[in-house]
This record gives C-alpha cells, sequence and structure tokens, in this order.
C-alpha cells in the first residue's frame, strides 16, 4: 500500500492511575485498563494476527500521520495485512497536527468493501479526518458494521466522533481526546481519562486512547483484540 509498505509496518472497572488492572481474557464482560508490555504482540508472538485482515478506515485527508503509521505498523508485526479503506480512491493526505505530512495509496473504498472481509477495524485520529468520516453516511456504516458483527474496533484521539454518528458508544466505556467527553457523554458513554480503556462491555471489544503519546500502550492493546485477547 503506497508508501505505508516501507514502514515494516454489566460492570466497568477503571483502575486508579499508576495502578496495573489488567483483565484477563477469560474475565470479559467490563471495561479494562490494557497490560503494559515492552513487547506489543506478546500474547500470542509475532503471528498473533497471522491470516487476519484488519480495516484502516480515513477521510480522503485530515488524519494524523503517526496514528495511522504506528497502529499499522504494529499489526504488520503481529503478522496481519492492513488495508487502508477511504471515501475516495486515489491517495489520501496525512497531517502532523496542522503540517501537511505524506500520502498514502487507498487499497479500497467503503463503497467496495463488505465488513465480512475483515477481522477488526482502526480508526485513527486527526481532528478534521473523523469530522469528515461522520459526515460519509458510508462510512458511518461500514464504521456500525464492525459492532453489528461483534467484530474488534481500535479508535483514537478524535476517532470517536465517528462512533458517536454510528451510534455505538452508548452504554460503552471509552477515552478519547479531552474534548470529545462532552459529546461522548451526551451520545450515552462514559468517559474516562486513561491512556489506554478496552472495553467488553457491548457486541465487541472497543480499544480507545486519547492521543500520540498513547500509541504504544494503544497499539498494544489493538493487537491484542484483534488476536482474540
Amino acid at each position: 500500500m503506497g508508501q505505508l509498505l516501507t514502514l515494516g509496518s454489566g460492570r466497568h472497572y477503571i483502575p486508579p492511575r499508576g495502578k496495573s488492572a489488567y483483565i484477563p481474557p477469560h474475565r470479559k464482560g467490563g471495561t479494562r485498563q490494557a497490560p503494559r508490555d515492552e513487547n506489543p504482540q506478546h500474547k500470542g508472538g509475532i503471528d498473533m494476527l497471522d491470516g487476519k485482515t484488519i480495516a484502516f478506515l480515513v477521510a480522503p485527508e485530515g488524519v494524523e500521520q503517526v496514528e495511522l503509521t504506528e497502529p499499522w505498523k504494529a499489526v504488520k508485526q503481529a503478522g496481519g495485512t492492513p488495508r487502508l479503506v477511504s471515501t475516495a480512491p486515489g491517495q489520501i493526505r496525512a497531517f502532523d497536527h496542522l503540517d501537511r505530512a505524506d500520502t498514502f495509496a487507498v487499497d479500497a473504498t467503503v463503497d467496495d468493501v463488505d465488513v465480512a472481509s475483515f477481522d477488526g477495524l482502526v480508526l485513527p485520529g486527526g481532528v478534521a479526518n473523523p469530522d469528515i468520516l461522520r459526515t460519509a453516511p458510508q462510512a458511518v456504516r461500514f464504521a456500525r458494521a464492525f459492532f453489528d458483527t461483534g467484530k474488534p474496533v481500535a479508535a483514537i484521539c478524535h476517532a470517536p466522533w465517528t462512533l458517536i454518528e454510528a451510534d455505538v458508544v452508548r452504554g460503552r466505556t471509552l477515552t478519547s481526546w479531552p474534548s470529545l467527553q462532552t459529546d461522548l457523554r451526551n451520545a450515552g458513554a462514559t468517559w474516562v481519562d486513561r491512556e489506554v480503556v478496552v472495553c467488553d462491555e457491548g457486541p465487541n471489544t472497543l480499544v480507545t486512547s486519547r492521543k500520540p503519546d498513547d500509541l504504544k500502550a494503544f497499539c498494544q492493546a489493538a493487537t491484542d483484540a484483534f488476536g482474540g485477547g
């Protein structure tokens, strides 16, 4: 995929700050803070996502580049196949905060793919990216389909705006860029300030993080979720 190929790329429990509070996979049914580990693919080794295809849904412009490239790299390192899905063919333009960054080739458009072809979904952030996606009905339907089919979703930063539009955050516990907390609460979610939150209280596993500084924990939790952990 364009330049990305060069990367090598119910009860809720929210632990106190600074405490380790990982709930093992066999105790699903709530919200947990992902475990810290030096190896993002620690549970299943380098091939934990072997045979799995993960969709990365982004708008034609505005995605925060590092929030696209780092999870992409983590999926590839875990043996998975990432695919870039957008609302239009061609290339997408990433941003480094407010500055234009690199372009990346689109693998498929939302009109040409089906959720059945994927094992999970990553929603990178950036302010403009999810703001554009939430106004595209086909993108909103595509994101919602992962919840309808019980497949894991990982969203970071401003990405939950798309999930609000899809009406899939009601009753879920998640985090995001702080400015989204009122929107999420108004949509029926419980918002918490944590580097990563893994919510199993719903039809699927939902992984969320706040910002680029959380990417290490986010990538670990996302690959664990996609691997069935």
